[in-house]
């Protein structure tokens, strides 16, 4: 059977609410003064609720959602965040993990966990902790958290040695199951290096791969570019894995220049068992140049 995988990314969901100025400190007021100059006109609510609801159409089985729910972390944002989870899908077959933006400031990051635990749920039971285990039909979802406060007209991102070694013993123990699972990893910021410009790296992106040459992985998602990209990176015994980055749910069709790389779209995944290993295809749906909700055409995965 094909197993049919959803990724979205940096909805970044609004509009804000009421903010009082006692929460505009630090980076919260240069972020919220972009807010107001621009970045509210480049995300349309419209255009994430009509790609959310062709998604549903769609028949995935489960949905990635690789980061970016807010936009200032503001604590107003943690239930507008659960929300549109919840319109995404039962934390069942949801998947979060959170990026840059939702860990905005000190205290950010575990408001926004709180608020959409379930969402970034272990199957052992544990939530809002990285990395965290999911099996979903001949799926392991893989989550990892790049996501840390950082200062002003900084985007960075940071596994820490702790989450890379967890996260290469899980991928490890994945590797021996009988019947392999498809492994799936996802995070927030690029994690190859050169996946992102300075300031806006993941900054052990160097000891991400060097994990994933040694432990490997089928598949690895990301977020956080803004636009459509595809990059491979070595895994073991010579193998490469497939680096897949979606653009933002909510970009507005007219921005960026029109770049199509940039329209808000989201990916579709199908994975269907080969004999001992798996056959995977990519597609992206989105907003054509006319604005309607389309196929968008293949992503290459070699």
């Amino acid at each position: 059977m094909t197993f049919r995988l959803a990724h979205l990314s940096d909805p970044h969901v609004g509009p804000l609410g009421r903010v009082r100025l006692h929460q505009l400190i630090g980076k919260r007021a240069t972020g919220y003064a972009n807010w107001r100059r621009g970045r509210s006109r480049s995300h349309d609510m419209t255009v994430l609720e009509t790609l959310v609801a062709d998604l549903k159409q769609q028949g995935a089985a489960h949905v990635a959602c690789t980061g970016d729910l807010c936009n200032i972390g503001l604590p107003s944002e943690w239930e507008t965040a659960r929300t549109f989870l919840e319109a995404l899908g039962s934390p069942e077959t949801v998947s979060f993990v959170p990026g840059n933006h939702d860990a905005y400031v000190r205290g950010s990051l575990e408001g926004l966990l709180a608020a959409c635990s379930r969402y970034t749920g272990d199957d052992s039971g544990s939530s809002g902790r990285f990395p965290y285990l999911r099996r979903r039909g001949p799926v392991a979802l893989v989550g990892l958290s790049s996501a840390i406060p950082t200062k002003p007209f900084v985007a960075t991102g940071r596994l820490g040695p702790p989450q890379l070694a967890a996260a290469e013993s899980l991928l490890r123990a994945l590797a021996t199951e009988p019947g392999k699972p498809f492994r799936v990893v996802m995070i927030h910021h690029p994690p190859q290096p050169g996946g992102a410009s300075s300031g806006r790296e993941l900054k052990d992106a160097a000891a991400f791969t060097a994990m994933i040459a040694r432990a490997g992985a089928e598949l690895i998602l990301h977020g956080h570019n803004h636009t459509t990209t595809s990059a491979l990176v070595p895994g073991p015994d010579g193998r490469f894995v497939p680096v897949i980055g979606a653009p933002s749910a909510s970009a507005r069709p007219d921005g960026h220049g029109g770049l199509a790389a940039r329209r808000a779209s989201y990916l579709l995944y199908e994975i269907t068992r080969n004999g001992a290993g798996y056959a995977v295809s990519a597609r992206r749906r989105g907003l054509d140049a006319g604005g309607t909700v389309c196929d968008l055409g293949p992503i290459a995965l070699d």
